[in-house]
């Protein structure tokens, strides 16, 4: 279980929200909306331990995550806004790196065979430079194929992809929640994703 208590975030002299309260079970999807400047992305940033509210507390299974330390980052995996993939190497060299990064390693037949599933059959050894911002948009999302973890936090994961992508993504976020998973994500694009529930965390 995931819980946000009485969570502010501060920037400069700006405060971009505060007094947020949520609870995730297993099965469940939290979409976290609201305008751009809102502090969206800094209440993913919280949520992944890279930095702190000014003030309340994030537990994760009823402990802080700021107490968990590597016990909590072994079951959540952050997919930023940015695709984060090196431009020098290949979209195969990319994916097996993040894994590695995130505690599994992949060989490269397995690598090569969750990138077709992408869609990114024939660019596995294109660096990543040369590939669409759709396209490396689908070499970060390829981890979520092999990681292993239970809560999974997405910042805009649907951006600069296709029709075709945005289901694959869909049926790939459906498919952990029915395994039990989380999600916590946000988005600018419409998703429909069945889960156990759906909570929409609105940020003014």
């Amino acid at each position: 279980m995931l819980q946000g208590n009485n969570l502010a975030c501060v920037r400069g002299d700006r405060r971009l929200f505060k007094s947020i309260n949520f609870t995730l079970e297993a099965g469940e999807l939290m979409q976290v909306n609201g305008p751009n400047g809102s502090g969206k992305t800094s209440l993913l940033r919280m949520l992944c331990g890279l930095s702190n509210p000014a003030v309340g507390e994030i537990f994760w299974n009823g402990a802080a995550i700021r107490s968990l330390g590597g016990e909590y980052y072994q079951e959540m995996t952050y997919i930023g806004h940015l695709s984060g993939t090196k431009d020098d190497l290949t979209a195969l060299e990319n994916l097996r790196i993040s894994s590695a990064l995130g505690g599994v390693k992949i060989t490269d037949k397995h690598a090569r065979d969750v990138l077709v599933y992408m869609g990114l059959g024939g660019r596995e050894f294109l660096p990543a430079k040369v590939l669409s911002q759709g396209q490396r948009r689908r070499v970060a999302l390829a981890r979520l194929l092999v990681c292993k973890t239970k809560l999974w936090i997405l910042d805009e994961p649907l951006a600069a992809l296709d029709v075709s992508a945005v289901k694959l993504i869909q049926k790939l976020i459906e498919q952990h929640l029915k395994q039990g998973g989380m999600v916590v994500m946000t988005t600018h694009q419409e998703i429909d994703v069945t889960a156990a529930s759906t909570v929409q965390l609105q940020l003014a």
